[in-house]
């Protein structure tokens, strides 16, 4: 490393103060304090000396995210191959045929949002007359793990670009954004360009052609193609059919609960695995970066909105047995006659019942809402950004809480795309300060009426 250390000494010199190259200075030093501790110490005022500097965060997240991507470019290569190749299982494509597939699909997507991205940085570091901040790093990684596999590498471009500039720089860099970048690019694609970011063919490598499905288990659900029980609890909760709905082999056809939790199913690049995700979150909370109290509150505040979605699927249900005991209509013409139902006449709370008895994402199991789609991703790796994030201890559990809320209630209203913890984080972004204000008021209100009642002790003593 002295080697190293000697000849960036040497390159550095035509950047130093009163030299030709002094304005891009701030270039030279982004790859120095990337591989070397920066060699500048505080001289004067208030400070707080610590060996955790911001370059050491970012890679932790880093660390905490490989993970989940390596997973993510096995299971890509592995759910487009399992299907091109007319195997029975994702597990029956040969390890390193998946992951060298995967990689040679998922590189690409790296590579661009890190130039993209670095770029545009390192040129408002040096007009701004500032260092690199290495806040990129993880955003940089972020964004291709949460985009489909297939979505062209010029709108992963212009998305980066819209997240830098508008979601982080026009705000003042590092530090200062209040929508997390990677979920500003994500929700910049959805709305700029929705074909491509959602639906049933996104999903899987190729996943429009006639011989591979890139059905996700939500986007199942969604449509209604989901076989488990209509009303109720679902048993089996991804017991899909053997065909999509354009007649297409389904790659849900043998998935399983443990198949959802392990990640062997379709999704963003690097958000199926909840036990790569899951191990991710550890390192965060073991080292400190991530806060574990957003993480279980965004856990329970998803569980908790799944739970009162089932019970109102319960009353359906219990509605429709009703139906079916006293012959007013068949099981299987529920399912499958929509003539029949219609025949029915059912108005008001009546009609209200009976959608709530057969809409499959208000019967999925609230628990296994957190295993599907990219929810505890989310949770995990977005709303735990320290900057957008809420700061003070209450509202952390109220941001992480309001965030799995919100996101599991999205995720059902949503007609047009079942997922919705990313506008859940997006929303709770904007109201982070919110709810710190009032945590901070509440605390301080709490103190005056101690005071006032200390007062009139006194007084009365």
């Amino acid at each position: 490393m002295k080697w190293v250390r000697n000849k960036l000494d040497q390159a550095r010199k035509p950047f130093e103060p009163g030299q030709k190259f002094e304005k891009f200075a701030p270039a030279i030093n982004a790859f120095d304090t990337f591989l070397f501790t920066p060699n500048h110490t505080t001289k004067k005022g208030a400070h707080i000396r610590d060996v955790v500097d911001l370059k050491r965060t970012m890679i932790t997240v880093v660390l905490a995210l490989i993970p989940a991507l390596l997973f993510g470019m096995w299971n890509t290569g592995a759910q487009y191959l399992y299907q091109d190749m007319g195997l029975a299982n994702v597990t029956d494509v040969p390890f390193w045929d998946a992951f060298i597939e995967g990689a040679i699909l998922v590189t690409p997507l790296i590579i661009v949002s890190y130039v993209v991205g670095l770029t545009i940085e390192f040129i408002f570091a040096i007009y701004r007359g500032h260092e690199v901040n290495e806040g990129y790093l993880v955003t940089g990684l972020l964004i291709p793990m949460i985009f489909p596999v297939d979505i062209p590498l010029w709108m992963l471009a212009i998305s980066v670009a819209f997240a830098v500039l508008i979601g982080k720089e026009a705000f003042g860099g590092t530090g200062m954004n209040i929508l997390n970048p990677a979920l500003t690019a994500r929700a910049f694609a959805f709305f700029a360009y929705p074909l491509y970011m959602s639906g049933n063919a996104i999903w899987v490598h190729q996943g429009s052609t006639d011989t591979v499905s890139g059905e996700t288990i939500l986007g199942a659900l969604a449509s209604g193609s989901y076989d488990g029980q209509v009303t109720g609890y679902a048993q089996n909760a991804v017991a899909f059919s053997g065909t999509t709905g354009a007649g297409q082999p389904s790659a849900l056809a043998e998935a399983s609960v443990f198949d959802a939790f392990m990640g062997f199913i379709p999704g963003s690049v690097a958000e199926t695995s909840a036990l790569m995700i899951l191990l991710g979150a550890l390192i965060l909370i073991a080292t400190k970066v991530g806060s574990w109290r957003i993480i279980v509150g965004g856990i329970v505040g998803g569980m908790i909105m799944g739970g009162i979605f089932n019970l109102f699927g319960t009353m359906g249900s219990n509605y429709i047995n009703e139906l079916v005991s006293s012959g007013t209509i068949t099981m299987d013409q529920i399912q499958n006659d929509a003539s029949a139902v219609a025949a029915l006449g059912l108005q008001g709370w009546d009609a209200t019942l009976l959608e709530l008895g057969t809409n499959q994402l208000i019967n999925f199991p609230f628990w296994q809402h957190l295993v599907v789609g990219s929810i505890l991703f989310g949770i995990v790796f977005m709303a735990t950004d320290p900057v957008s994030a809420a700061q003070t201890m209450k509202g952390k559990w109220i941001y992480g809480i309001l965030a799995g809320f919100f996101g599991i209630m999205i995720r059902v209203f949503n007609p047009a795309y079942p997922e919705g913890i990313m506008l859940a984080i997006l929303l709770m972004n904007v109201f982070a300060p919110t709810i710190d204000h009032y945590v901070i008021q509440a605390n301080v209100n709490k103190r005056k009426k101690r005071l006032s009642k200390a007062k009139a002790q006194l007084q009365t003593a």
